[in-house]
């Protein structure tokens, strides 16, 4: 798979374990093609995951990917600030992500129940668990071995809130 123009380096160091590399790129194929989600719901599953695991790489490379998607600077820049969404129902996204996320998939009840008053269904759910599956796999990659930032990435260079300069 090549993206902007050559294949990522998450990919050369995915490729020492083949099932690795290739349960990544069906997960990445499915939540493209395989999820209800709109481009700018699955921008916020990914880049909160990403976000929330510090992942040096993933943040720029999905910042790119919104980017080229057009899906607004504003909703970027909000999810790599970590500051709230004018959109209420994304940010409803956004929380119920990071219950998965945090909880290990064990969300409460209660968050289940906000997630689905925001319009959110079954489906939703399920499809935030393949996202965060994804993201899961190359973020502990990309923080167990550095993986360089490509090139086409590295204008997006990102740090996690509390290690940015003041």
């Amino acid at each position: 798979m090549k993206t902007f123009g050559r294949p990522p380096s998450l990919h050369g160091v995915m490729a020492e374990s083949p099932g690795l590399l290739e349960g990544y790129q069906r997960l990445h194929a499915l939540a493209i093609n395989g999820t209800a989600f709109t481009k700018e719901e699955r921008t916020v599953v990914w880049m909160t995951v990403n976000v929330r695991h510090q992942c040096h790489y993933c943040v720029p490379a999905h910042t790119a990917i919104a980017h080229r998607e057009k899906v607004d600077p504003a909703i970027i820049d909000a999810l790599r600030d970590e500051t709230p969404l004018v959109d209420a129902k994304l940010e409803a996204l956004r929380d119920f992500t990071l219950a998965v996320a945090d909880s290990r998939g064990r969300p409460s009840a209660e968050q289940v129940a906000a997630f689905e008053a925001a319009g959110y269904g079954e489906r939703a759910v399920l499809d935030v668990i393949l996202i965060v599956a994804q993201k899961v796999m190359s973020n502990y990659v990309n923080s167990i071995f550095d993986t360089p930032t490509d090139a086409a990435f590295e204008k997006f260079a990102w740090q996690p809130k509390g290690e940015r300069a003041a």
